[in-house]
């Protein structure tokens, strides 16, 4: 069951499925959303939604966590993130 936290009016979601870890972002009119092996290894892929199309790759929890932001239109500081996927990112 997603988990779910709410800062600077931006909902966020975490969760797993069979194959996948998703933090999930919701701004009410923009979505963003990083998805990760469930392994924990490989890299991070941005999506517009978290079934959506990949719009990038990025090693970094940090990096993907910039254009997540950029894709809700806020800094990345301001997005909420649960203690669950504080570990995402190589």
């Amino acid at each position: 069951m997603p988990s779910d936290d709410e800062a600077m009016g931006i909902d966020v979601s975490y969760y797993e499925t069979d194959t996948e870890r998703i933090l999930a972002f919701d701004s009410g009119a923009k979505t963003a959303a990083i998805a990760q092996n469930v392994e924990g290894y490989a890299m991070l892929k941005v999506r517009p939604t978290a079934d959506g199309d990949e719009l990038e790759r990025y090693y970094g929890f940090d990096m993907a966590l910039d254009h997540a932001a950029e894709l809700l239109s806020c800094s990345a500081h301001e997005l909420p993130i649960p203690e669950s996927a504080e570990d995402m990112g190589m």
